[in-house]
């Protein structure tokens, strides 16, 4: 049976190192607390979404879903700093932009939205300084920055931090004992906490339970989502296959390069016995003997059989080279949605929009307009006129 926390794995010895490096942060967000290092703010709508816990906790998934709700209302812009991408400084993504250029994560939102910004920059705040005053992108209305909850250098409206179900913070230890980046206490930053990668079963006594463990501030927003599977695409092709497509008999290589992909495979079982797994590091870059493995290891299985991977990882092997006809042939990406639980995605969608309505710059040029002030545009240090979700 799958517990909350089930994929924690605690390295005791690692312990005091744990705690020298628990008193650097510390000291860090202490600097940050008082105003000694400055946090800036924006008079435009800007959303975070990340974790406290090293590797995934679904961040691209909630990521798309905000682009899926406001991306129709609005020009939404994405600004992840593109983890091992190639490049440096700022870079606009374009339709000639390859994904060595931003990093897999930038790369699937860019493929799959053509009508959103998508920008990575170490330095958010230069960052999100190139996308409001740029000419090809000054119209945007709300930017939504990827992995920046410990990017404190930047003050979001709405910060929401993901806790994996699996790996929950409560459990966990720092780095390196653990795998969490800061203390269990960093949650008291977050707006909304969105507890992610739930059994589809949860039972309502497990709801409150974890509610009470976490004991969040009355001003936090807490949810819970689970992972929800579409049509599986062809990556070398336009073919599509839904899960519900596999034969009990099917033989399955599931190739990842993600930081967790016990959940992954753990759901495909309910679709086929017959899983190799075959993992790779996070944000893995394929190389030539990978490549061989995977030939190989597909040509030893029986038929039927099929490949499945993630989006992300098949951003990467799109621009592998070595595959055999045979792979290219019967390898497919399986996207990964989020569903909110407990019938509480209105509500969700209505805190999101709300927040970047009242917060849109037209709205506070036409209040200033009113009000005859003045306007700073770019604040910095804690002050209190920036944008807050907790104000809203």
């Amino acid at each position: 049976m799958r517990t909350e926390g089930d994929h924690i794995k605690i390295n005791e010895w690692l312990l005091p190192l744990s705690w020298l490096y628990g008193i650097g942060v510390k000291f860090r967000n202490w600097l940050f607390d008082v105003g000694l290092l400055k946090s800036r703010a924006y008079d435009i709508p800007i959303i975070a979404v990340g974790n406290i816990t090293i590797g995934g906790s679904g961040k691209t998934p909630h990521v798309e879903y905000l682009i899926n709700l406001l991306h129709d209302k609005m020009k939404v812009a994405v600004l992840s700093r593109g983890y091992k991408r190639k490049s440096k400084g700022y870079q606009l993504a374009d339709e000639h932009t390859e994904m060595q250029e931003i990093g897999d994560e930038p790369f699937q939102m860019k493929t799959k939205f053509d009508d959103i910004y998508i920008a990575v920059d170490k330095k958010r705040c230069e960052g999100i300084d190139r996308l409001i005053t740029d000419e090809k992108t000054k119209d945007v209305d709300v930017i939504l920055l990827d992995d920046a909850f410990q990017h404190r250098y930047v003050k979001p409206g709405i910060n929401i931090l993901l806790i994996d179900y699996h790996r929950l913070i409560i459990y966990d230890k720092l780095l390196p004992a653990g795998r969490l980046r800061e203390s269990e206490a960093g949650k008291a930053r977050a707006d909304i906490v969105i507890i992610t990668k739930c059994p589809h079963d949860l039972k309502p006594m497990e709801y409150r339970v974890l509610t009470k463990a976490l004991n969040l501030f009355p001003y936090q927003g807490l949810y819970f989502t689970t992972f929800e599977y579409k049509d599986m695409k062809r990556i070398f092709g336009e073919e599509t296959r839904s899960l519900k497509e596999l034969g009990s008999n099917e033989h399955v290589l599931l190739i990842t390069g993600i930081a967790s992909p016990q959940q992954l495979q753990e759901d495909l079982e309910a679709y086929s016995k017959n899983i190799t797994p075959l993992t790779f590091g996070d944000h893995h870059e394929f190389k030539d003997r990978d490549i061989e493995q995977i030939n190989e290891e597909f040509s030893r299985m029986p038929s039927p059989k099929v490949i499945i991977t993630t989006e992300k990882d098949a951003a990467r092997l799109q621009s592998a080279k070595g595959l055999s006809s045979e792979v290219m042939d019967n390898i497919y990406a399986l996207p990964v949605g989020v569903k909110f639980m407990l019938g509480k995605e209105e509500d969700f969608n209505k805190k999101i929009t709300s927040y970047v309505r009242k917060n849109s710059r037209n709205s506070i040029l036409v209040k200033n307009k009113d009000e005859h002030k003045p306007e700073d545009r770019h604040r910095t240090g804690d002050r209190p006129r920036t944008i807050s979700f907790r104000d809203n």
